[in-house]
């Protein structure tokens, strides 16, 4: 892919960005009457209509004023705070609720996750349909409750704040709408079963964990666990000094179900349905349901949502037979993101995902594009008449400029994103990913080949691949680990200001954006803004600690 094939337009880019805009000053300026901002963004939709004809200068403010109304009534939406819960004082109460997402837990006799009210009485009888955190404790034996079923809970309810630090689990929860937190809780009864698919995804994701034991869980019980965190996305089953050092090291994204998982469990499952000589008709629509339910049994993070979302529209394009186009197959992500959930726009999950990948397409590729134009080994000769080593010397080149400078563009983003969400800047992730990156895809892939002998009945190849898995991880675990002894590889540092994170994401994202519909000309200054801006806010921008 490059950036030729990218092409030059994402027509709906210029309706994304005023809406994010919008929840961006509804964050900012607090939240505003839903009835009159909807009403003044169909007024500025109607003036955007009647300017097309009439004044076709007008059209395009018209319509980025009612994109950035409608955004900044969505946030107000979902928000759904009011001002009097911000005195409320914690109190006990009994509620029933609907659980929407299970969080994974080391400790067995406790249950988290994210549900909705759907029944509260006394004086918090109005709160429900709100969403909260909960933290319920089991009794001995219990089993946590699924997804979809409805408990009764007794416990103490108590206000988020309006506004907490996004660099805590708080400001996770505020970032996804959250405005309650029910803790120091216990389950009384079960209201409601959770429904059968509930129960098959929680079965299946069992049985997903003991094919990934299979031959290495009693052997090598830390890199058996790391395993199932990469394939499954269980953070808990790794201790605190893998979680402190993948963090250092920059490389914690790796147990995060998102692009790097859903990008090669998409391509394995391609390559299975074509293995199978299934029409190709036949291979979009199952595919795609297979990757979902996959989705859906490590737990729907929101990452793997969206990196699920953008895969279906890059597949959709090539069904349809239509240019493929992933800066428009971002966009479009992003969009149908923030319709269903526009709160994510403020998670560090989603800014640092969706960061990542607008670098690499609209910076990494045209420049890895730019550096391969300069200089090509053999380009006098034709292709044709190469020697296997000429060929070889060619592919490896390809590969390196390539890594580079999709590495450095992901490395603009993930530095300014590490110090605003995890107080951490990692000079040296680059080079740690760099090689991290395709080992880590094919731990991925074995595990998937892995999964595909285990539901199939085939022990022994799920022994095979688990261990060639486990081998790759004890490789990266060591690297890793001799990485961190090199001096100035990571520093503990935060921002001098509180604002000067999120302004330098959203301004390295803009020149990039400007640089890419420039063609990075050199007039404009080539490629060097974004990596000087960021060169002169981390150097001088920064305390560290």
């Amino acid at each position: 892919m490059t950036s030729r094939t990218l092409g030059h337009r994402a027509p709906l880019l210029w309706l994304v960005l005023p809406f994010m805009g919008g929840l961006a000053a509804g964050k900012t300026a607090g939240v505003a009457p839903v009835p009159c901002l909807l009403g003044c963004a169909l007024v500025a939709a109607g003036l955007a209509v009647t300017a097309l004809s009439r004044a076709p200068r007008l059209w395009a403010p018209a319509l980025v004023a009612a994109m950035a109304l409608s955004g900044w009534a969505s946030y107000a939406l979902h928000r759904q705070r009011l001002p009097v819960w911000d005195g409320l004082p914690p109190r006990e109460v009994r509620l029933a609720l609907r659980l929407d997402r299970a969080f994974p837990q080391a400790d067995e006799r406790r249950t988290t996750g994210l549900a909705t009210i759907v029944r509260a009485d006394g004086p918090v009888r109005e709160l429900s349909g709100q969403r909260l955190y909960y933290s319920l404790a089991l009794r001995p034996g219990e089993s946590a409750p699924l997804p979809s079923a409805v408990v009764l809970a007794a416990g103490v309810l108590a206000v988020l704040p309006r506004d907490p630090p996004a660099d805590t689990f708080d400001g996770y929860l505020a970032n996804s709408g959250i405005n309650f937190r029910l803790t120091r809780g216990r389950v009384l009864r079960e209201e409601a079963a959770p429904t059968a698919y509930a129960r098959f995804c929680a079965k299946a994701a069992r049985q997903f964990s003991a094919i990934l034991g299979q031959g290495v869980a009693m052997k090598r019980p830390e890199l058996t666990a790391t395993l199932r965190a990469m394939l499954l996305g269980q953070q808990n089953e790794l201790n605190e000094e893998q979680i402190l050092l993948f963090r250092q090291s920059g490389t914690m994204h790796i147990f995060s179900i998102s692009g790097l998982h859903i990008a090669v469990i998409a391509g394995g499952l391609q390559a299975v349905l074509s293995l199978l000589r299934l029409p190709r008709a036949m291979q979009f629509p199952l595919g795609l349901a297979t990757l979902w339910l996959y989705v859906d049994i490590t737990g729907a993070a929101p990452s793997a949502v969206r990196a699920f979302v953008m895969v279906a529209f890059l597949q959709s394009a090539f069904v349809l037979r239509v240019p493929s186009n992933p800066v428009a197959a971002l966009t479009a992500s992003v969009f149908l993101v923030l319709l269903a959930a526009p709160l994510q726009i403020f998670s560090a999950s989603f800014q640092m995902s969706y960061g990542i990948v607008a670098a690499l397409l609209l910076l990494g590729l045209p420049l890895a594009d730019t550096l391969e134009a300069k200089w090509t080994p053999f380009r006098d000769l034709p292709a044709v008449t190469w020697r296997w080593w000429q060929s070889g010397l060619s592919a490896a080149w390809h590969w390196i400029v390539s890594a580079m400078a999709l590495g450095l563009a992901a490395a603009l983003v993930g530095a300014a994103s590490g110090v605003l969400f995890f107080r951490l800047f990692t000079p040296g992730a680059l080079l740690v990913n760099l090689a991290l990156i395709p080992a880590s895809s094919l731990v991925i892939l074995a595990g998937f080949v892995s999964l595909l002998g285990g539901l199939a009945g085939l022990t022994s190849a799920s022994v095979l691949f688990n261990h060639a898995a486990v081998l790759l991880l004890w490789g990266i675990d060591r690297a890793v680990r001799e990485f961190l002894r090199l001096p100035a590889m990571w520093f503990a540092a935060h921002f001098n200001a509180p604002w000067l994170g999120a302004a330098i994401l959203v301004s390295l994202l803009a020149l990039m954006l400007a640089g890419y519909q420039l063609r990075w000309e050199k007039r404009w200054g080539g490629f060097w803004p974004p990596f000087v801006m960021a060169a002169l806010v981390l150097g001088f921008g920064l305390s560290y600690e």
